[in-house]
């Protein structure tokens, strides 16, 4: 059988292309392999045959981009959801209305088994529980889509840290990605909660207010989203370093891991990943059992909504367990959440955050 799959938000990642990723002359006209859109064009076993959207010139230009039915082209999600029989929804809204799309999409007619979110799951941690309660009572998985997760080097690179000790107990990692912590950041915050399989215990912010995006997308709207980091102590134990505060075109992904069994070095934007073992003292340099070369954006980015859409058919099937589940994309959340309510507060802040905490919310894109 074919698997029917709608996508809420007509805006870059959902398949109109994103500008500084892609060409300005392909952004709405080309299908770009790089987004929700693209995931399931490449995957047998599902099929794109819905979209909604708010705005009636994006939804129409997506629409003609990938081949959707004028009927099948919805102003507005609740629309779509009362219309169509899915089976998975793709939601690619601004952060901040996740919540209404994720919890309308589970609770409506359309009964979806899987709802593939955006990054990140939210812009508040109450909103990203509620989510997951949402989808938990409705028998359906929350996947988001922090895409790296969706990778094989990082699933092997994984293995070898949680299953094989790699790097024996990790007692320190610094971290550096571009500004925006939300827009962009997330990605590096959940790679290191994937790799770590830990949960931040205390926090301690800086935000800068800088927000290159805010020119660079033409935005309409202020927001909260802005560049910054800190330290997180992590609940095992592991000191970490974030600096987020980099403009884009000076910027590197890097994390530098150091364990009782070796270091590891990652450097996803310029394509090094290196590893040391601890022998006798000394470190050693060695090849990542299982890895060939490193991850890059121009390879394993784009082929990670493929993967991920592949993963959305296995979900659909019963046969694999959630790689990116909700309550793992809300740990990057709540130390993103805890930068913020550190700076404006002048002190540290305990994760799990307190009720009232959990309520704040920083608005992005």
């Amino acid at each position: 059988m074919t698997y029917r799959a709608g996508i809420i938000g007509t805006g870059g990642i959902a398949g109109m292309g994103i500008l500084g990723m892609h060409d300005e002359e392909a952004i709405g006209q080309e299908k770009i392999r790089a987004s929700h859109a693209g995931g399931y064009d490449e995957t047998p076993g599902v099929e794109l045959v819905a979209v909604a959207d708010i705005d009636e010139e994006s939804l129409h230009k997506f629409g003609e981009a990938w081949g959707i039915p004028s009927e099948r082209r919805y102003e507005g999600h609740d629309a779509m959801l009362a219309a169509e029989d899915l089976d998975v929804v793709s939601v690619c809204t601004p952060s901040f209305l996740h919540r209404d799309h994720v919890v309308g999409a589970v609770k409506s007619e359309t009964d979806p088994d899987v709802i593939w979110c955006e990054k990140p799951i939210s812009s508040a941690v109450s909103d990203a529980e509620e989510m997951i309660e949402a989808c938990d009572d409705a028998d359906a998985e929350l996947l988001v889509n922090h895409s790296f997760r969706f990778t094989d080097k990082l699933r092997r690179l994984h293995e070898l840290v949680q299953e094989k000790g790699l790097l024996g107990d990790v007692h320190s990692v610094s971290s550096q990605f571009r500004m925006e912590l939300l827009r962009n950041s997330t990605h590096l915050l959940d790679t290191l909660v994937y790799l770590l399989d830990a949960r931040a215990d205390r926090v301690s912010g800086y935000i800068s207010g800088e927000n290159e995006a805010v020119n660079s997308l033409d935005a309409g709207r202020a927001v909260d989203d802005a560049a910054g980091g800190g330290y997180a102590l992590m609940d095992d134990g592991t000191f970490t370093t974030i600096d987020c505060t980099i403009p884009r075109n000076d910027s590197s992904m890097t994390l530098s891991f150091v364990g009782t069994e070796g270091k590891l070095y990652m450097n996803n934007d310029d394509g090094e990943w290196r590893y040391w073992s601890l022998e006798d003292g000394e470190h050693v340099e060695e090849p990542l059992p299982g890895i060939e070369g490193a991850w890059t954006w121009e390879d394993d980015y784009e082929s990670a909504f493929s993967n991920a859409a592949s993963h959305v058919v296995e979900l659909l099937d019963g046969e694999a367990t959630n790689r990116s589940p909700g309550r793992e994309a809300a740990r990057s959340l709540e130390i993103i959440v805890g930068f913020y309510i550190s700076h404006y507060t002048g002190g540290d802040v305990s994760i799990p955050l307190d009720r009232p905490l959990r309520d704040v919310r920083i608005t992005s894109w």
